[in-house]
């Protein structure tokens, strides 16, 4: 089920140059939002006005009927969203998309592995991952630590590592030569850069481990109707909007060895 709604904005927060992050109240009963699910927003006064914004949902507050955005100012459309302030309306179409698997047993272990504005969909995953007392291990990467927001935000919920390409925070390098990447996980979840996706996914296949990619292609409708989105797959073309954003790699061999 999915439904139009306006929200509010009842906080806005800063979070460096590129990055700031909304969170909106719906104002009555909310439909369920699974992690890796995400929304398509009005930006009034945007140059492509028939058009939504796709942002992932970053964090859930069922019982307060809230939502949180961490969304990265990277054109026209983000921009006017980050002009918006509290008491502001924020016009959503949600929950949209396949999202992670969340079936894991206690005791499992899993490694949440983010770049960039690919941090966002983690915290609402780490946070069920906890609940269910899942052993996380949440590895954030970026070019500078400048990049990485909200990162003490996931030490409640696992084991935090850190890597930068310029070594200005954790480990020198790239997510996927920081040593907590070589180690045996039951579950590999990922969200980022798709060179980063592709390498974890390659990672996670030739070491037999589960691993759940979560792509960023460019999606106008959210419904899988203007098929702008569709990423080929072992199975076929695929809208990303409506059959993912959330994908098992072993659907995605096409798509991670190329």
């Amino acid at each position: 089920m999915k439904e139009i709604h306006d929200f509010t904005i009842i906080g806005r927060q800063q979070l460096g140059d590129q990055y700031f992050r909304l969170v909106i109240e719906h104002g009555g009963q909310m439909l369920p939002v699974a992690p890796g699910q995400f929304v398509e927003v009005l930006v009034e006064g945007s140059r492509e006005v028939m058009l939504r914004r796709p942002i992932s949902v970053h964090d859930v507050d069922a019982a307060r009927g809230t939502l949180s955005l961490l969304v990265q100012i990277v054109g026209h459309g983000t921009r006017r969203l980050a002009e918006l302030k509290e008491g502001d309306r924020l016009n959503l179409v949600y929950p949209l998309g396949h999202g992670f698997t969340t079936d894991l047993t206690p005791r499992t272990s899993a490694l949440l592995v983010g770049g960039g504005a690919g941090i966002a969909p983690l915290l609402c995953l780490a946070k069920c991952l906890k609940a269910k007392e899942v052993q996380c291990t949440v590895l954030l990467g970026g070019r500078t630590s400048a990049l990485i927001p909200v990162r003490d935000e996931f030490a409640p919920y696992g084991e935090l590592c850190i890597a930068t390409d310029d070594g200005s925070l954790g480990h020198k390098g790239l997510v996927v030569v920081h040593p907590a990447f070589a180690k045996t996980y039951d579950m590999i979840y990922t969200c980022g850069p798709t060179p980063m996706m592709k390498a974890v996914a390659r990672s996670a296949a030739e070491r037999g481990i589960r691993c759940e990619v979560s792509l960023e292609n460019m999606m106008a409708c959210g419904v899988g109707a203007c098929l702008c989105c569709v990423t080929d797959t072992d199975q076929g073309h695929r809208c990303v909007c409506k059959e993912g954003p959330v994908f098992d790699i072993s659907t995605m061999k096409k798509w991670y060895q190329c």
